[in-house]
C-alpha cells in the first residue's frame, strides 16, 4: 500500500496528525476538563488571551509531578548525597535517579500543596516547589513567565484551587493514565484551542495542521522507498510551538513502520518568542523526548538570523513557516550591517563570484530559506529535503543583483528547487494573502534534474463552517492527497507546469544613449556658477547682505558671517527643514553641518573663480550658440590655453555643465576617441565609427543619464548562430526604436523571478452581446416600473 493511501485513513481518524494512542473519548475528556479549568478558576482574574500563560505551564507542571512521583525519594536521597560530597555538577546523576530528562529536588509534590493555612504560606511553598525543577524545566517556566502570574493568583486565593483542579481524580495525568505520546497530543490540542481562541495572533506562531501535513508529504513522499533504519535529524528554524517538527516526526515514523524500518528522529528547533518556545520545549519533555528537548533553543535573545543556534550542523529534513513581511533591521545591525556582514549563510561563493543574499531590512523571510539551504547535508544518499512557507513577495521581490533575487538564483542554479506550490487564499489564521510552499532538495531524482515544477493548488480546498480568524478554508485529506499526487506525478497539467531552471532567469541589461548638447556662454548661465557649492537661496541672501567680497576677501568678513549664521532665524529668516532633526533645541536656525560649509572660505573662492573664468571665456568666445558640444569643448580648451588658465577637471566640468543643455538634434558628445587600429567598431557595445579632426576614428560617447534604461533579457533568449541572446534581444527590441543605443559594458546582472500569474492566468471570457442586451432590457423594465410607481403616488396625492 502506498503511503498516500495509508494517510487517507490516518488523517481521517486523527485530525491532529498524531496516532490515536488513547481512545478519542478519553482524549476529549482530558482536553475538555483542562480547558474548563480556565473558565472555572481564571475568569475575571485574567483576560482570555492570558489563560494559556497559566494553564499551559500548570499542565506541564502537573504531568512532570506525576511522572516524577515514583522516584521522588530516590531523587532527594541522591541530592543529599551529592550535596554532602560537595559535587556541583549534579544534573546527570539526578536525571539518572529520576529516570527522566528532568527532575525536581524540592521536598514538596503538588499533593503536598493542596492546602495550606494561609495564601502566603502556599505561595512560598509553591515557589519553593517550582525552584526545585531541573534547569531545562526552569527554562520553560521562565519563558512562560509563569512566576509573574503567581501574585495575581495568590491574591485571589486561586493557587490552591488551581492545584486542586489539576489533581482531580476525574483526569489522570500520570503515566498509568496516559502515556507520553498521548500526553503530548493533549498538550498540542490545548495549544491549538488557545491559539484559535486568540486567532488574531495565532498565525504568528501556529501553522494550520492541514498545511503542515501537506508540507510533510512533500518532504517525505518522494523518498519514502529509500528510508532506511537509522537516525535522522529534523530542523525548524522558526519552530513556534513545534507543530511542524511533531507532524514531520510522525510522518517519518509512519513511513518507517510501514516499511518495517527502525528510525530515530532527533528534533532541532529555534524560536525567538519566549512563550511559544516554552510550549515547544515543554511538548518535547511531555512526550518523553528529552534529547530533542535539549535541541530546542529559544527565547528573546535567540534570533535565528542574528544568533544561529546550530552553526555547524547539517540536517536531513527541514520544515518552516518563517515570519514574512517583518522587519529584521535589528538583526541586521547586530550582524554589522549589509557591508560588514560576514555570515557564511548569507554571503556565499557561487560560480566564482561572491553573492550577497542579504535582503531588504523590511522583510527577512527569504533569509530563513537561505539559512536552511546552508544546512543541507550532501554526504548522505538522501541528501536534504526542505519545505518552507512564504508569501508571494518571495517569488519576485528584489531586482537583479539584490538579496532576494540572488537567493532565488543561488537555489535555482544549484538545482535545489524542486517545486513551488500555490496554496488557497485564507488558509492561515491571521492573513488572507497568497502563500506558497517552496520544496527544495540537494539530491534531485534524475527526472527532476534541471527542472522546476509549479503547482496551482489555489482551488483545492474545503470551506470551514466557521471562520477561524481569517482562515475560512482547509485542506481536506482528499485535497492533500490530490496535491501530493500531482507533485509526485511530475506531469504537465492545467494545474502543474514544468520549466527548465533557466526559464526563471534573466539578464538585466543597462542600455545607454548618447548625451547631445547645445552650449552658449550667456550671462544668465554664468551667474548660476556663483552658487555651485549648493544652498543657492542661502548664499544669494548672504551675497545681498555682504556683497561680492565674500568671493574675494572672505577672511575680512568671516567673523561677521559667523555671527550672522549663528543668529539665523532670529530676525524672521526662514529656517531649514532639517533644523529640528539636526539642530536639537532650536526651532529655527541652521544645522551645524550647513553652517560649517557656509563658513568654508574655499567654497566661496572656488565659486567666485568659476564665475571669473567663465566670464573670461565669454569675452574670448562671445555668446555664440554652439550646436555641437564637441566643437564648443575644443574651443574652450584652446581659449584656456591662450589665457594661460589651468582648471581642475572637476571645475571645468562644472562650467561646461552650467552653460549647456540637452538637445536631441545635436551631435553626440564624444567621451573618448581611440587611436586608429587600437579598437574595433562595435556599436552594440558603445564603440562607434566617427570622424575626428577630419580623420576616421572609433569613439565612445558620453551617456545621457536621463535616457538610461534597462531591459530584462530572458536567459533562454536564442541569439542564433552568430549572436548571443542579449545582442539578439537588443537588435530586435531596442535598436529599431533607438538606433543610437548601446549596452553598458560591465553593468549586466543576472536575476531570477517566478511569475505564477503569467503561467496560470485564465482570462475570463467576454460576455456575449445577447447577455449584455438582456441585462440592459431588464434594467430598463425595472426603471419603468419604478417610474410608474412614482407617478401613481403623485396622482394619489
Amino acid at each position: 500500500m502506498h503511503l498516500l493511501d495509508a494517510y487517507d485513513e490516518k488523517w481521517t481518524n486523527d485530525s491532529n496528525g498524531a496516532p490515536p494512542i488513547v481512545d478519542q473519548a478519553t482524549h476529549n475528556k482530558i482536553v475538555s476538563f483542562i480547558w474548563g479549568i480556565a473558565d472555572d478558576v481564571l475568569r475575571d482574574l485574567f483576560k482570555r488571551g492570558k489563560y494559556p500563560d497559566v494553564i499551559l505551564p500548570m499542565c506541564v507542571i502537573r504531568r512532570m509531578d506525576a511522572v516524577l512521583e515514583p522516584t521522588k525519594a530516590q531523587v532527594l536521597a541522591t541530592k543529599n548525597m551529592l550535596d554532602d560530597a560537595r559535587i556541583t555538577e549534579q544534573r546527570a546523576a539526578l536525571c539518572d535517579a529520576a529516570g527522566q530528562a528532568f527532575y525536581n529536588t524540592s521536598k514538596f509534590t503538588l499533593r503536598d500543596l493542596k492546602s495550606r493555612g494561609s495564601q502566603q504560606q502556599l505561595l512560598a511553598d509553591f515557589e519553593d516547589y517550582l525552584n526545585g525543577f531541573s534547569p531545562n524545566v526552569q527554562d520553560i517556566l521562565e519563558n512562560f513567565k509563569f512566576r509573574n502570574q503567581l501574585t495575581t493568583l495568590s491574591k485571589a486565593d486561586a493557587i490552591g484551587t488551581l492545584i486542586g483542579k489539576f489533581l482531580d481524580p476525574a483526569i489522570d495525568l500520570s503515566p498509568a493514565g496516559i502515556d507520553n505520546h498521548a500526553m503530548g497530543t493533549v498538550f498540542e490540542e490545548l495549544v491549538r484551542k488557545f491559539n484559535e481562541e486568540n486567532n488574531e495572533e495565532a498565525g504568528e506562531h501556529w501553522t494550520p495542521r492541514d498545511a503542515v501535513r501537506l508540507m510533510a508529504n512533500l518532504v517525505f513522499l518522494p523518498i519514502e522507498a529509500e528510508i532506511k533504519s537509522g537516525t535522522y535529524l529534523l530542523y525548524d528554524c522558526a519552530c513556534g510551538t513545534g507543530g511542524m517538527l511533531t507532524v514531520a516526526e510522525d510522518t517519518l515514523t509512519s513511513i518507517a513502520a510501514k516499511r518495517k524500518q527502525q528510525v530515530k528522529a532527533l528534533l532541532y528547533g529555534q524560536e525567538i518568542n519566549p512563550e511559544t518556545y516554552a510550549v515547544c520545549k515543554a511538548d518535547m519533555l511531555l512526550k518523553g523526548e528529552g534529547e530533542s528537548a535539549d535541541h530546542i533553543v529559544g527565547g528573546a535573545e535567540w534570533s535565528t538570523l542574528a544568533h544561529d543556534a546550530f552553526p555547524a550542523q547539517e540536517f536531513d529534513f527541514m520544515l518552516a513557516n518563517p515570519p514574512y513581511g517583518k522587519s529584521w533591521k535589528k538583526d541586521l545591525e547586530a550582524m554589522g550591517g549589509k557591508d560588514a556582514m560576514r555570515d557564511p549563510r548569507f554571503k556565499v561563493m557561487h560560480q566564482g563570484e561572491e553573492l550577497s543574499l542579504v535582503t531588504r531590512s523590511s522583510d527577512g523571510q527569504m533569509l530563513f530559506l537561505a539559512n536552511m539551504a546552508s544546512k543541507m547535508n550532501d554526504k548522505s544518499a538522501l541528501g536534504s529535503r526542505i519545505a518552507e512557507v512564504h508569501n508571494g513577495s518571495s517569488l519576485f521581490t528584489g531586482d537583479a543583483g539584490q538579496g532576494e533575487s540572488n537567493i532565488r538564483r543561488w537555489l535555482i542554479e544549484n538545482d535545489w528547487l524542486e517545486a513551488i506550490v500555490a496554496l488557497p487564499l485564507n488558509l492561515f489564521y491571521n492573513t488572507g494573502i497568497a502563500t506558497y510552499i517552496w520544496v527544495l532538495s540537494n539530491k534531485k531524482p534524475a527526472h527532476r534534474k534541471g527542472r522546476v515544477q509549479l503547482i496551482d493548488a489555489t482551488q483545492w480546498f474545503k470551506p470551514l463552517r466557521k471562520n477561524l480568524g481569517k482562515k475560512n478554508c482547509e485542506l481536506s485529506p482528499e485535497d492533500i492527497e490530490r496535491i501530493s499526487r500531482v507533485f509526485l506525478d511530475f506531469k504537465e497539467t492545467p494545474e502543474s507546469k514544468i520549466f527548465a531552471n533557466a526559464a526563471f532567469g534573466y539578464w538585466k541589461v543597462t542600455v545607454e544613449r548618447p548625451l547631445r548638447l547645445h552650449s552658449q556662454l550667456t550671462l544668465k548661465a554664468i551667474e548660476t556658477l556663483r552658487f555651485t557649492s549648493g544652498d543657492e537661496d542661502l548664499r544669494a541672501t548672504l551675497v545681498d547682505e555682504f556683497g561680492d567680497e565674500l568671493f574675494t576677501k572672505f577672511a575680512k568678513l568671516a567673523a561677521a558671517l559667523e555671527k550672522r549664521l549663528a543668529d539665523w532665524g532670529s530676525n524672521g529668516d526662514e529656517g531649514d527643514e532639517g533644523d529640528e532633526e539636526e539642530g536639537g533645541s532650536a526651532k529655527k536656525g541652521l544645522p551645524e553641518k550647513k553652517k560649517k560649509k557656509l563658513l568654508d572660505a574655499r567654497t566661496w573662492e572656488r565659486d567666485g573663480r568659476l564665475v571669473e573664468v567663465a566670464t573670461k571665456l565669454r569675452t574670448a568666445l562671445g555668446d555664440t550658440l554652439f550646436t555641437d558640444h564637441n566643437v564648443f569643448r575644443d574651443r574652450v580648451d584652446a581659449a584656456l590655453d591662450k589665457l594661460a588658465i589651468k582648471l581642475p577637471a572637476a571645475d571645468l566640468k562644472q562650467i561646461l555643465k552650467a552653460v549647456s543643455w540637452r538637445e536631441e538634434t545635436a551631435p553626440p558628445v564624444i567621451a573618448k576617441a581611440h587611436k586608429p587600429g587600437k579598437a574595433k567598431a562595435d556599436p552594440l557595445r558603445g564603440l562607434f565609427e566617427a570622424t575626428v579632426e577630419g580623420k576616421p576614428a572609433v569613439v565612445e560617447y558620453e551617456p545621457d543619464s536621463d535616457l538610461r534604461d534597462t531591459e530584462q533579457v530572458p536567459l533562454l533568449e536564442d541569439g542564433g548562430a552568430d549572436d548571443d541572446g542579449i545582442a539578439a534581444f537588443i537588435r530586435r527590441e531596442v535598436l529599431p526604436y533607438t538606433p543610437d543605443a548601446w549596452i553598458k559594458d560591465g553593468a549586466t546582472k543576472i536575476g531570477y523571478e517566478v511569475s505564477f500569474t503569467r503561467h496560470f492566468y485564465k482570462p475570463q471570457p467576454l460576455r456575449t452581446l445577447e447577455e449584455i442586451s438582456a441585462d440592459i432590457l431588464a434594467i430598463e423594465k425595472e426603471a419603468e416600473g419604478l417610474l410608474d410607481g412614482l407617478l401613481k403616488t403623485g396622482n394619489a396625492r
